[in-house]
């Protein structure tokens, strides 16, 4: 069953979340250990992020450095069918443009059709550490609507090359990606509704929003989206707030605004404990509020916030 038909068909706020594949040499088993901690409640879907090869510089102690390609977090196919396989549970794997050519993705494509894993997310995805501003592989592209060009293509069983598949398999469903402060590159709000609108007429299936802490930017964002004639799911991303550095870390890091009123709250907090239990009801009250708002589903980031996810879904499911 396909993501938009789990949300459709869910007779509550449909439950997911988000994870990394591990450290390269590290193994499967903390991922494991979340999805055991997690799965009492239920999990719709699990998505599975994708990451670049990034450019790493070895000393070779003669004044020299050799520079070389490192993906520290490989295996976001080999993962999704690992835990598909362990759970039954739908596993929703990334796909960038991000660092991998057209040939790259295809390859990937072909490997999730032979497991069975049809569901996506398709992303730009982000630009390398050493960059500047964005910058596609040779062959790869810009944006994710390109992205999303070629898996329709795929679906139809046509290669990059042009050439025809023999035996075209199931075709691949998607979500993409929203933004309800803006992606940090957009000029407006206007503008990244405009491409989520060509983004959603090329195929895409709903929206997965950014980490947001204050709801009224969803709710406006997604009355903007409704007005734009984008009828498609948008599904909260939501993350509980958990230390004292995340003051100023996650204004930096997802270029989203932390309310006064949360900010204020923390501050009163001595301990990484304190913020923690701050964050989890602020985050209880949070999804409380879009779960009375109708949202089809709510989809948690995970990354270093399972216990508070826990929590917060223990009270809110």
């Amino acid at each position: 069953m396909k993501i938009i038909d789990l949300i459709n068909n869910s007779s509550k706020t449909a439950f997911s979340y988000e994870i990394l594949p591990p450290l390269k040499g590290t193994g499967i088993e903390k991922l494991h250990e979340t999805v055991d901690t997690l799965r009492e409640f239920d999990p719709q879907y699990i998505n599975i992020t994708t990451h670049r090869s990034e450019y790493v510089y070895n000393d070779l102690g003669n004044g020299m450095f050799q520079r070389s390609r490192l993906r520290r977090r490989p295996g976001t196919v080999a993962v999704a069918a690992a835990i598909q396989n362990k759970y039954n549970i739908t596993v929703v794997p990334h796909i960038l443009c991000s660092g991998f050519t057209r040939e790259e993705t295809e390859y990937v494509l072909l490997d999730l059709q032979f497991l069975g894993i049809t569901d996506l997310l398709v992303l730009r995805g982000d630009k390398a550490k050493h960059e500047s501003v964005f910058t596609p592989e040779s062959d790869g592209y810009h944006h994710a609507i390109e992205l999303q060009e070629q898996i329709n293509r795929f679906n139809q069983g046509i290669f990059v090359d042009g050439s025809e598949m023999k035996v075209p398999a199931a075709p691949f469903s998607y979500g993409v990606a929203c933004y309800p402060e803006k992606h940090e590159e957009a000029p407006n709000i206007d503008a990244d509704i405009y491409w989520l609108k060509k983004k959603v007429e090329a195929g895409a299936e709903y929206a997965v929003t950014q980490l947001f802490y204050d709801n009224r930017k969803y709710f406006d964002f997604v009355e903007k989206a409704r007005q734009a004639g984008i009828t498609v799911p948008i599904i909260p991303g939501i993350k509980p707030f958990k230390k004292l550095s995340q003051l100023s870390m996650v204004p930096k890091t997802f270029k989203v605004d932390l309310p006064e009123a949360l900010t204020n709250e923390v501050l009163k907090c001595k301990t990484d404990r304190e913020a923690q239990q701050v964050g989890i009801e602020w985050c209880v009250n949070q999804c409380k509020e879009l779960m009375s708002h109708g949202v089809p589903s709510i989809h948690f980031y995970s990354i270093g916030a399972v216990d508070s996810i826990k929590e917060v879904a223990r009270q809110i499911y």
